[in-house]
């Protein structure tokens, strides 16, 4: 479980592919800020532009010495994210602890699809980031909801549904720009999107309609 809080930058360094056929999936090595990996240790879940990976090795000197640490992805994985099948900068969080602070929504680190940047453009201070999203997920967004792109959580300024897709809006403050990759988009680049976990249930509760009665208990 994560927050969408993103707590590094890092940069995949390589992507080695682990067998000869499509089916096969890819081994990638990833950069990381100094001292970002102490305390992870092999088996750990670490997002890595939104999606939840497990940490395989370490690739250079233990924590808190500069390293990399290394990810195997599936093919199944890789056909459904966008930005990790190529070297290049990506966002980085570390899983989330009983005691940490909750400083964004929770995040499960599962892709629930592939958005496509429409606009990305200075208005103020801040810039004005639409992207398009699947039409099945436009049900799960709202005004003033939360929704993770690329890892990041971000607030949903408006919403607006069509029959090619879902179109949404957010605001984008310097200091996001400054610390996750965001501030690289371009218009008709592919983003990693995850609804908000609690639309999903409320959702799921709704399509399945009334439930039965508890049995009653001696």
């Amino acid at each position: 479980m994560f927050t969408g809080i993103v707590s590094g930058l890092g940069r995949i360094l390589s992507v080695d592919p682990l067998g000869d056929g499509p089916q096969h999936g890819k081994r990638l090595q990833i950069e990381t800020p100094p001292g970002w990996l102490a305390g992870v240790q092999p088996g750990d879940s670490i997002a890595i532009n939104g999606a939840c990976m497990t940490v395989t090795r370490f690739d250079a000197p233990p924590a808190p010495a500069p390293g990399s640490f290394s990810v195997d992805v599936s093919a199944e994985s890789l056909r459904l994210t966008a930005g990790l099948d190529r070297p290049g900068p990506v966002n980085l969080e570390q899983a989330l602890r009983a005691h940490d602070r909750l400083g964004g929504h929770l995040v499960s680190g599962h892709v629930d699809g592939l958005g496509t940047v429409e606009v990305f453009e200075p208005v103020g201070e801040s810039w004005l980031l639409a992207v398009r999203a699947p039409a099945a997920l436009g049900r799960f967004l709202a005004v003033k909801g939360s929704i993770t792109v690329n890892g990041v959580s971000l607030t949903v300024n408006r919403v607006d549904d069509a029959a090619e897709g879902c179109r949404f809006t957010i605001n984008l403050i310097p200091h996001t720009l400054e610390h996750t990759t965001l501030g690289t988009l371009a218009p008709g680049a592919a983003v990693n999107l995850e609804v908000d976990l609690i639309a999903r249930y409320v959702e799921r509760m709704l399509a399945a309609g009334p439930g039965q009665p508890a049995a009653a208990r001696d």
